[in-house]
């Protein structure tokens, strides 16, 4: 990717955190603006004069704000932005409440640099990434819980904006997308627009969740 991604680094724990930008910061596309051992000290960079982040790679748990919390506060206030959470806990019910509040993406600290590197990569292009398991998740919360479906039409949806959710959900490009349906890139992205307009998705992540538990799509391959 030509374009340089600005990352935060939100995690209490400083010689971990310490380690991830230094890895971070010798990635070309990559740099780490600003770092936070809490939630409190990120929204005080946010709501400063400060460059914004395209990501911030956040913890769960941390003192006096934590990752859940601080992950709410972004998603209502800073929508464009972002987030992947990078924590030590792996339980279903971890992972299912940090999608739920808006997380685009979920690591676990035992993650090599490599798939951190290419999670950062595809949340910058995709605009979110989810693993096989961490897409189970998402289908079994909706189903363990019984989530209702939205009040929706689906007669609002065109049978090519079905199609291209349908490759969205698969974690498809833009330009993959095109290929597939042979359509242009443009044509692509209009139709993703329209899809987040028409579900009242805030961003592509709160599209996918959307489409799962709509039943609008079907995941198995």
């Amino acid at each position: 990717m030509n374009k340089t991604l600005k990352i935060i680094l939100v995690d209490d724990e400083v010689l971990f955190r310490k380690g991830i930008s230094f890895l971070l910061t010798r990635e070309e596309n990559i740099e780490v603006v600003f770092e936070a051992s809490n939630g409190l000290e990120l929204m005080e960079f946010l709501k400063g004069d400060n460059p914004k982040p395209d990501i911030i790679i956040m913890d769960l748990k941390m003192p006096f704000l934590n990752g859940i919390e601080a992950t709410k506060i972004i998603r209502k206030d800073f929508p464009d932005i972002k987030i992947i959470a990078l924590t030590s806990y792996d339980s279903k019910s971890f992972i299912a409440n940090m999608i739920d509040v808006g997380a685009v993406s979920y690591l676990v600290k035992n993650t090599t640099p490599q798939e951190l590197f290419a999670t950062i990569n595809e949340v910058a292009e995709k605009g979110f990434y989810y693993s096989d398991y961490v897409m189970d998740i998402i289908q079994n919360d909706i189903v363990a819980n019984k989530k209702t479906k939205c009040s929706f039409d689906t007669n609002f949806i065109t049978s090519r904006e079905l199609e291209v959710l349908q490759l969205i959900c698969r974690q498809k490009s833009t330009i993959e997308i095109g290929e597939k349906l042979f359509i242009s890139p443009r044509t692509v992205e209009g139709h993703r627009n329209n899809l987040l307009l028409k579900t009242e998705s805030k961003n592509i992540a709160g599209l996918v969740v959307f489409a799962i538990q709509n039943e609008l799509v079907s995941l198995d391959m």
